[in-house]
């Protein structure tokens, strides 16, 4: 048989899915920190390349109608730094270099403002460079004078990789922290959980099963309706094994009379006394009976869903009901009726099996506990929403302070004076109707007892 599947610890998933969405925040951040400082270190390094463009082009001047510049060492300076960068300029008066590198890549003069820098990417002697390039109109100059001031990446790849390397780092290093307060964290959140357990495994130790409510102290929210619906278990499990100890011991109680009967019996037969045997037979009947009953209540009250519901024609179950036990009404001289109207039917959502047990419950009752002579009426009526089927007998009827108990077990309101019985045929009546939503109730009118059952008519 393969083994059963190991769901993943709860430590675990909560684990996930709080490292789940931290890593995926830290591997955001760090994609925005990464754009945000390469977008940083180029401002910076922009603005000193504008600047070192701006000193070169305030030299520009026009002297005897010739452009003229003096080129500030200052200006270049402003653009060393620790990686060595190359530098490159280019000073042109339209197409016509004034002074430079003269394949540094001009711009198109009719693209660009005048007097507003403008910075571009480009490359120069297989290398990446930043341009930063301004167009002057002089007096008295008809062609545009174009100022470019160039620098290689190197400078700006180094800071900018540095700054990303320690971007990481503190991420690496704040996940890191992270995971390690996690443990203890989650420790500390599933202590309650752990009480809960421990609660529960402590009801292993008694002999007797302990179905009272957990003791687990204060919980949170989310396991309050979990221990609540553990208790309404436990609680359900306790009226469980209580009917079934009572059961249990109701049944030894009724078993133990027929069984001695039938022990003093053999011992008289035994003995040659031929009466034993009758006696025998009747105590054998008696028991048959009992365990006969003790299974019907036993499916009568089956745990589990309630059986599918069809639809059943009461009238037609009487008639078959009266058939069966027709042999018994005429040996103890008891009369059977059916009163119904033939032109209406008497269909109702039920369990053909449940309604025969009740129906043949109730005529059994009404030939033992009737009069010699007596009848036994099934009577079935409408009423509003509902078919009553009721049984009525002859007998001395029920004393109004035993209604409340003839449905209980065991319970016989003549035990002393009546005939023999075993005290469940009400009993099946009443759980079996609750099982298909019907009610049962002891009719007011007499004399002799009139037992009704309440179905809920069938629609359509």
């Amino acid at each position: 048989m393969p083994g059963k599947a190991r769901a993943i610890a709860l430590r675990t998933r909560l684990l996930a899915a709080m490292l789940g969405p931290l890593l995926g925040a830290a591997a955001i951040i760090g994609v925005g920190g990464a754009t945000l400082i390469s977008d940083v270190v180029r401002r910076t390094n922009d603005r000193v390349l504008g600047g070192a463009l701006g000193a070169i082009a305030e030299t520009v001047q026009v002297e005897r109608g010739e452009v003229t510049l003096d080129l500030p060492p200052a200006a270049f300076g402003m653009l060393e730094n620790g990686e060595r960068d190359n530098v490159y300029y280019r000073i042109a008066v339209g197409p016509a270099l004034l002074t430079g590198y003269a394949d540094l890549p001009a711009p198109d003069p009719s693209t660009m403002l005048v007097d507003q820098p403008r910075f571009r990417f480009s490359t120069y002697r297989d290398q990446g460079i930043r341009i930063a390039e301004v167009k002057r109109m002089l007096p008295r100059i008809e062609q545009p004078v174009i100022v470019q001031v160039a620098e290689t990446l190197d400078n700006r790849k180094t800071l900018a990789g540095q700054l990303i390397v320690a971007l990481m780092l503190g991420e690496v290093a704040l996940v890191g922290v992270a995971v390690l307060l996690l443990r203890p964290a989650l420790g500390w959140s599933l202590r309650p959980l752990a009480r809960l357990r421990r609660s529960v495994e402590a009801r292993d130790a008694g002999v007797r099963p302990d179905f009272s409510p957990l003791d687990a102290g204060p919980l949170p929210n989310e396991l309050e309706p979990l221990a609540t619906a553990f208790d309404h278990l436990l609680a359900q499990l306790d009226r469980a094994t209580s009917g079934v100890r009572r059961f249990t011991a109701d049944a030894s109680h009724q078993m133990r009379t027929p069984l001695s009967v039938l022990r003093v019996q053999i011992e008289l037969a035994r003995r040659g006394s031929v009466a034993a045997l009758d006696e025998i037979a009747d105590a054998v009947q008696r028991l048959e009976r009992l365990v006969t009953q003790l299974l019907a209540l036993a499916r009568a009250e089956e745990a589990g869903t309630a059986p599918p519901l069809e639809s059943v024609d009461l009238k037609e179950v009487s008639t078959a009901v009266i058939a069966r036990l027709i042999n018994q009404a005429i040996h103890a001289g008891i009369e059977l009726n059916l009163e119904s109207q033939d032109d209406r039917t008497y269909r109702v959502q039920a369990h053909r099996t449940l309604v025969f047990e009740i129906i043949a419950n109730l005529i059994d009752n009404g030939i033992r506990y009737n009069q010699p002579g007596g009848t036994v009426t099934v009577t079935l009526s409408h009423q509003p929403g509902a078919i009553l089927l009721t049984v009525g007998d002859d007998g001395p009827g029920i004393a109004p302070e035993h209604h409340d108990k003839v449905f209980e077990r065991f319970f016989r309101a003549s035990a002393l004076t009546g005939p023999d019985g075993t005290g469940l045929g009400l009993a099946i009546v009443q759980s079996a109707a609750s099982r298909m939503g019907a009610s049962v109730e002891i009719a007011p009118e007499g004399p002799g007892t009139h037992i009704s059952v309440r179905f809920a008519a069938e629609q359509g």
